[in-house]
């Protein structure tokens, strides 16, 4: 996949008023934050950076070209509005080449488990881990086999393979998937069919007695 890239303009002015004007004018606001603390006022194209960015994940480094000035940078946040969606305002993190970065890369797990064709369940409590490597090494996201899983067994973080240049940081016994049996469930149709023969008399078997009325002698 090849990396997007955004246009975009320096801000000359920033506050809540400039913002509102950005957006009747089809911009959003932008803010990209170096890796050393400094803060760069940007906007965009709303058009372009909707269209571009909906497909990417929260480790996808974008190329932000800033009136001729290229920054590689993770979209770190964007703000939607609550009443039509739409974004007001977003966060880039730069990303230096050469400098070591962590970050938090999405799992992606593939294939139809052998214990699920058996009638397992499958479970996925782990959706990312979170991993230290350069930005040239970065996946956008990680595939995990599953596969080859049958029923009471696990796929753990440290079976995940990473390759030499990605240090994992997440706990290695985390679970990420695992196939389970199907808990049984009650037939409540064959316990009330138990229940009703256990109540009913005998079959042969002599109704019962009347019990005499008040007043009157056995014979």
């Amino acid at each position: 996949m090849s990396q997007v890239v955004l246009s975009a303009k320096n801000r000359q002015s920033t506050g809540s008023a400039e913002s509102r004007r950005l957006r009747r004018s089809g911009r959003i606001p932008a803010v990209l934050y170096g890796r050393s603390g400094q803060a760069i006022a940007l906007d965009l194209d709303a058009k372009e950076f909707t269209q571009r960015v909906k497909n990417i994940s929260e480790s996808t480094i974008v190329k932000v070209e800033a009136e001729g000035k290229p920054y590689d940078a993770f979209v770190k946040a964007t703000q939607r509005s609550i009443i039509d969606g739409n974004i007001l305002h977003v966060d880039f993190y730069e990303v230096e080449s050469g400098v070591v970065l962590r970050a938090r890369v999405s799992l992606h797990l593939s294939g139809n488990p052998v214990g699920v064709r058996e009638g397992g369940i499958l479970e996925n409590p782990l959706h990312e881990i979170e991993i230290e490597c350069l930005p040239r090494d970065l996946p956008e996201r990680i595939e995990v086999d599953i596969s080859g899983l049958k029923v009471n067994q696990s796929i753990h973080v440290r079976d995940i393979p990473l390759g030499e240049a990605v240090k994992l940081i997440s706990g290695a016994d985390q679970v990420v998937a695992l196939v389970k049996f199907a808990k049984a469930e009650a037939a409540p149709a064959v316990e009330a069919e138990a229940a009703g023969a256990a109540a009913a008399p005998a079959a042969g078997a002599a109704p019962a007695a009347a019990a005499p009325a008040a007043g009157e002698k056995k014979a």
